[in-house]
């Protein structure tokens, strides 16, 4: 099969590893830095070129889309799908899981566990979200934050209100979320492919830090997570519509809640932390499912 990995460095380790699993399986695999593409957008034959190269002939593309470029890599993934390439994550559902407010709004809708999480515009209804949230301490969320980025922890209520009005002034959305002190600033990265959780880990703030990201200086290591964790994992990356997702949960005295869904989840964490080839089994489940055309979305925008 030719295979691409649309990923804007063939260095980082999440893409390396694909390219390493993928060639020793055989494949034809290319690096396509998306951002450095221009695409034609023709009737009955759309095309993708990286300088006057057409890049066409791929049976199947993973979609490695930064969060500063969901726009225009969703864009790319998605004049894939309309040329006949199978996308192991497709464009709708990258868009809909890097929208933070949607992609509660769906789980929620499903059914999935969650944070109490508030939303509003008015200032005046500050006092109001603070109350529905269980009051302080309580997490405030900027929806475009990554990574850690944008999150803050309001011990008290006149801080939350502090952080809430800051956050305002500049004009940016935010969500406000029960702040589950039983997680021990801890959470659970799930890595599901398909239908399964083919390998989890527990990530661990480092000391006084509420926040687990590794890039926040996070330890990892391998942690068995209970069957319905699975389950509500699992379920998560399905309303997502996401073949393979990076998954965080939090445990909380009323079972797992969801913290987010990834749709670009780093490997190098997990693999090293479970000492698992999360690279090849992503390999494995194209080469299950790719065929040409077979994109649930295809030219549904």
């Amino acid at each position: 099969m030719k295979i691409g990995i649309l990923s804007r460095n063939s260095k980082l380790y999440s893409t390396s590893r694909l390219l390493e699993a993928a060639a020793q399986r055989g494949h034809d695999v290319e690096v396509v830095d998306y951002a450095r593409t221009h695409m034609n957008i023709a009737a009955h034959n759309p095309s993708i070129f990286i300088g006057d190269k057409e890049l066409n002939g791929f049976d199947a593309v993973i979609p490695r889309i930064g969060a500063s470029y969901t726009f225009f890599g969703t864009a790319v993934v998605r004049q894939f799908e309309m040329m006949g390439t199978y996308s192991v994550n497709e464009s709708v559902a990258i868009s809909r899981s890097r929208d933070k407010l949607r992609s509660l709004q769906l789980l929620a809708r499903k059914g999935v566990g969650l944070p109490v999480t508030g939303f509003a515009r008015d200032p005046k209804a500050t006092k109001d979200l603070i109350k529905l949230a269980g009051g302080a301490p309580l997490v405030v969320k900027l929806l475009e934050g990554t990574q850690g980025v944008g999150v803050v922890l309001a011990e008290t209520s006149k801080a939350a209100e502090s952080v809430i009005e800051a956050f305002r002034g500049l004009d940016a959305n935010i969500l406000v979320q029960e702040f589950i002190k039983e997680a021990g600033g801890a959470d659970i990265r799930c890595f599901v492919i398909g239908d399964k959780v083919v390998a989890s880990m527990k990530r661990q703030g480092k000391e006084g830090e509420f926040r687990s990201n590794l890039h926040r200086g996070g330890s990892a290591s391998i942690v068995r997570i209970t069957p319905e964790e699975r389950t509500t994992a699992v379920r998560a990356a399905k309303v997502m519509g996401l073949n393979v997702a990076g998954v965080d949960l939090l445990r909380s005295n009323h079972g797992p809640v969801i913290m987010e869904v990834n749709s670009s989840p780093g490997l190098e964490g997990v693999e090293k932390a479970t000492e698992k080839d999360v690279a090849g089994k992503v390999i494995e489940f194209i080469e299950k499912n790719a065929k040409e055309g077979k994109t649930r979305t295809r030219g549904k925008g």
